[in-house]
């Protein structure tokens, strides 16, 4: 049992949430448009839970090998640093989640398209693999584009772009550019959750040479990039809004920003890397809560 407990935590449940509401909001888009299908959305939203938990098995592969890890960061002790998952075990779990993420990818583009859709579907393949790929390759290896300060532009992309975007186009196979505008919301508010854990890992990140956007940055900086990729992503949201809504109920995600602006307030007055930890659950449990409310707005 013990054993089974440290490989959920090496799941970072916490994470998941926010993995899972870049398909809520492309879902809700498409069932505004009556193309809502519960198959699609079933392996879309274990596709994006398996690439949520490649991504966290790999960062604390590639972080705890390059001894990133180590008694100096602030947040939770990772299943490599404290050896309770070696690192035999952790690359076996890599490889099984990779596979079983590329399956379920699989299954979703056969769910979306038919035969004649085959450019579409070789398109979206592709994008599995490089979304495989790009979980992998945030720490691990030489090359990893995370200690080069290019994970923000990664989550934007797949957390963002390609989870809403992509998502509802698997349902209607139709190009939007209005729906680009939620997109870009989610990316935003996925890339704050990733700053905002950079920020409490600056110091120790910077002295184990992972040279994240935030080290690059420094501390003032990065929070009023902080500060910019939330309002933005309000900002894309009422743009959206401003389009389509026929009613108030399409309004009613902006609640799920009323703790995303205190927790401004917080980031703009903290002096302490350590107090930003609980604040990852907040922006996290917020995009959620967004996600949700925004679905629930357009569809009721």
């Amino acid at each position: 049992m013990s054993k089974l407990i440290t490989w959920v935590s090496a799941a970072r449940i916490r994470t998941l949430p926010l993995s899972f509401s870049g398909i809520i909001v492309g879902s809700a888009m498409a069932a505004e448009k009556a193309a809502f299908n519960p198959a699609i959305f079933s392996l879309a939203m274990g596709t994006t839970l398996g690439l949520q938990i490649l991504s966290n098995f790999a960062n604390d592969y590639g972080d705890g090998i390059k001894g990133t890890d180590n008694d100096e960061r602030i947040g939770p002790t990772r299943a490599l640093q404290s050896g309770l998952i070696s690192q035999k075990e952790m690359l076996v779990a890599i490889v099984v989640t990779a596979i079983a993420t590329l399956v379920l990818a699989v299954l979703l583009i056969y769910a979306s398209f038919d035969s004649d859709k085959w450019l579409s579907a070789l398109i979206f393949l592709l994008l599995g693999v490089a979304a495989i790929v790009a979980a992998i390759k945030y720490t691990v290896g030489n090359s990893a584009y995370g200690y080069r300060g290019q994970g923000d532009l990664f989550v934007f992309l797949f957390f963002g772009l390609v989870a809403v975007y992509g998502s509802y186009y698997l349902y209607t196979h139709n190009h939007e550019w209005i729906s680009f505008f939620p997109a870009i919301a989610i990316g935003l508010l996925s890339v704050a959750v990733l700053n905002l854990n950079n920020m409490r890992d600056r110091i120790s990140d910077a002295n184990a040479g992972k040279n994240t956007l935030v080290v690059k940055m420094g501390e003032q900086k990065a929070k009023n990039y902080h500060y910019t990729i939330i309002v933005g992503a309000l900002f894309f949201f009422l743009i959206y809004s401003a389009f389509i809504s026929r009613q108030l109920n399409d309004f009613i995600y902006l609640v799920g920003f009323i703790p995303l602006i205190l927790h401004l307030n917080r980031v703009g007055n903290n002096t302490n890397p350590k107090d930003l930890d609980p604040e990852l659950k907040v922006v996290a449990l917020s995009t959620f809560a967004i996600s949700i409310l925004f679905a629930i707005g357009l569809v009721w």
